[in-house]
């Protein structure tokens, strides 16, 4: 008789859950504990009934992955494959622990791999390993947490509010700084100290004392002069990271040659 273990699925995306739901119903050994389109809904259907393994989307609406994982009990948590759209903080991280996850969009193969993985952890005695590489990423979540995701701006007598993944750079102007989103300016009276204490020092890197970068905008670097560097951000944006700026800049790109 076959085993069959019980899968959660918790993505926001129909279409995603449906393609979820194929692939696990066509594998045989797992049966569907249920579906939800929101991080609140899975901790409900986690902490409600046995569930074995969970595909938990990471970007969702007002309790995302990280966050409804969390909550969990420790001694309830299920197995995780992970579901995220391309999220370079997401994808270090799940690195750095050895944990698995899925990329949108994924195709059979990749999603059988991670199913394999996924066996071979719900077939051990011993789970000790996948929960210690767990609560190691929730920390490491957990203390980004204090780390502000939108700045409010005053925008034509209106307030917005600008996300911080979606700064390409922010530069020192007087006792001003403005916030430079995709090719428009937005001025935020505060000192450059103070919105870098505000950002995540993964994300967001002081490259002069003038200005901090979004590495993730970063496309290339040019050396000049006296150790200094060209950086040339992908909207062909032309910044300066100076030579002792470096050392700052290697701890998240790595040592540059």
């Amino acid at each position: 008789m076959i085993h069959r273990w019980r899968a959660l699925i918790v993505d926001d995306e129909p279409l995603v859950r449906g393609r979820i739901r194929s692939l696990l119903q066509s594998a045989g050994d797992f049966e569907i504990a249920g579906e939800c389109g929101d991080g609140r809904g899975a901790l409900e259907a986690i902490e409600g009934d046995r569930v074995d393994l969970v595909l938990l989307d990471i970007q969702m609406p007002e309790l995302d992955g990280f966050a409804a994982l969390e909550l969990v009990d420790p001694r309830r948590r299920p197995v995780v494959i992970f579901v995220t759209a391309y999220d370079e903080y997401a994808l270090r991280a799940f690195e750095a622990h050895d944990i698995d996850y899925l990329l949108k969009p994924f195709d059979r193969h990749r999603f059988e791999q991670a199913l394999d993985r996924a066996r071979r952890v719900l077939s051990a005695e011993d789970r000790h390993q996948q929960d210690s590489q767990l609560k190691a990423l929730l920390d490491g979540y957990h203390a980004r947490k204090r780390y502000v995701t939108r700045f409010p701006v005053k925008q034509n007598g209106r307030i917005l509010f600008l996300k911080a993944e979606e700064i390409d750079y922010v530069e020192a102007a007087g006792k001003y700084v403005c916030l430079h989103v995709r090719g428009e300016s937005h001025v935020l009276r505060d000192k450059l100290s103070g919105v870098e204490a505000r950002l995540d020092p993964e994300r967001f890197v002081r490259i002069h004392r003038s200005t901090i970068v979004n590495v993730e905008r970063i496309q290339e670097l040019r050396p000049c002069f006296h150790g200094d560097y060209q950086v040339l951000l992908h909207d062909g944006t032309e910044l300066m990271l100076s030579r002792g700026r470096r050392e700052q800049l290697e701890k998240v790109l790595g040592p540059l040659p």
